[in-house]
């Protein structure tokens, strides 16, 4: 059983879910290599399936203009699979999950390296948080049922990139501090020490 520390309080993410109300420890100490745009040698392998995105996102996904849908190799009543799952721990209380096709996500970038999302965002000068799953965002730290914790592919040891590098909490501090605010950091940071 992996050790949790309860928070003084509740953390209220932007958009209404989750709220963190304890942390895993090994956050603290698991490592992977970081920054992943400089990998050359996991092959984007954490986009290998699909990955859970609210109904918000979703919306402001198919709303973007067409050079953005053009970039996407499948047409746009396939970027979507399943269906609704209704989720209090989501933004908006709800998600789907993005498609995989030939073995990745429908929106990981084909002829190069990441997410087609997040790309087409920074060169628009778009918040890639708008648009892009709230999952992947703060992947290598993930949720569950209130808890700040290892994401699965972590804690089985799939992830190719992990052993070396910053810790979870370290690579994913400037995205918890954009959903959650300086009153969680302050407290983590505290626990990092």
């Amino acid at each position: 059983m992996t050790e949790t520390v309860q928070l003084s309080r509740a953390y209220h993410c932007k958009g209404g879910g989750p709220v963190l109300r304890a942390v895993e420890r090994r956050i603290f100490a698991l490592r992977y290599f970081q920054p992943c745009m400089d990998c050359r040698h996991c092959g984007d392998s954490c986009c290998d399936f699909g990955v859970d995105i609210d109904l918000q996102n979703v919306a402001r996904l198919k709303a973007l203009p067409a050079d953005f849908k053009a970039l996407i190799a499948v047409p746009e009543e396939q970027w979507f699979a399943g269906e609704i799952t209704w989720d209090k721990e989501f933004p908006g209380g709800a998600h789907v999950r993005t498609a995989a096709i030939d073995g990745a996500c429908v929106f990981r970038n084909r002829k190069g390296r990441g997410c087609l999302i997040h790309a087409y965002a920074l060169q628009t000068k778009r918040d890639y948080h708008d648009f892009k799953p709230l999952v992947s965002t703060l992947f290598p730290v993930t949720f569950e049922q209130g808890v700040l914790v290892a994401a699965g592919e972590l804690a089985d040891g799939s992830l190719r990139c992990a052993g070396d590098g910053p810790s979870l909490y370290q690579g994913a501090r400037d995205e918890l501090l954009y959903y959650f605010g300086d009153g969680l950091i302050a407290e983590l940071d505290g626990l990092a020490r």
